[in-house]
């Protein structure tokens, strides 16, 4: 996959229930882009990453990973480009031990035990946590277990980072060292989150979303400074 973008055309979601979370959503994020998507609870947010991997699949419209159509059939394929960081890292931490939990993706790839121990080594160290490589995950502080999650999806060498709330319920040290380890990620970057200030830091673009919709494309610091749209998305 050799050009890391992210595009929706026209693309709608309805739940089982008849909830349709996602109306006509069309956007392209490039390669090397770091963009926030914004909004209330309810606006769409959660429910359009899930379909950068696959996890949900439109009801009409399509979704397009670096040039391959996200279906059934290529999901596989895409989730190995597409790293996906759910809201709570316990979701996604459950091995013995963290070294085991960072290594459970690479291992998942038939990767050889080598490159295996290589790309876990790599991971723990870009996210500070390789003293703690022997602990499991309930020994660790909540921005620690975060840094965990993380690194059990850098172990696999995405090409696309999308990340749900990364930030929540982190104190200030850890959400600064969160910063900077995304700030260092040098390829594309998907960021659900409510920390306006973590958006204007990292990310130059924010995508707005409203009631299923996207109600702003541009600039972060222009988006969020501008009162007319803040309102319009239900902000204020």
């Amino acid at each position: 996959m050799s050009h890391h973008f992210i595009k929706f055309t026209d693309v709608t979601y309805r739940y089982p229930d008849g909830t349709e979370a996602l109306k006509g959503v069309s956007l392209t994020i490039t390669h090397g882009e770091r963009v926030a998507l914004l909004g209330l609870n309810g606006s769409g947010k959660s429910t359009l990453i899930l379909h950068t991997n696959g996890l949900l699949l439109p009801t009409s419209g399509e979704v397009n990973i670096g040039g391959i159509p996200v279906t059934k059939k290529t999901a596989p394929e895409v989730r190995r480009a597409v790293g996906m960081v759910f809201q709570n890292p316990d979701d996604m931490l459950f091995m013995p031990t963290i070294y085991d939990d960072v290594a459970f993706g690479p291992r998942n790839m038939h990767l050889p035990e080598d490159e295996v121990r290589h790309r876990v080594d790599d991971a723990l160290n870009a996210v500070g946590l390789h003293d703690v490589a022997d602990k499991a995950a309930f020994q660790l502080s909540g921005g620690q277990r975060r840094s965990a999650a993380i690194a059990s999806v850098l172990s696999m060498g995405p090409d696309i980072l999308v990340l749900d709330e990364p930030s929540a319920n982190l104190d200030i040290c850890a959400r600064n060292n969160l910063i900077n380890l995304l700030d260092s990620f040098r390829h594309t970057i998907l960021l659900v989150t409510h920390d306006l200030d973590m958006a204007r830091q990292l990310c130059p673009r924010s995508i707005i979303m409203h009631e299923g919709r996207v109600c702003a494309d541009g600039l972060t610091q222009t988006l969020l400074s501008d009162t007319d749209i803040m309102r319009d998305a239900g902000f204020m």
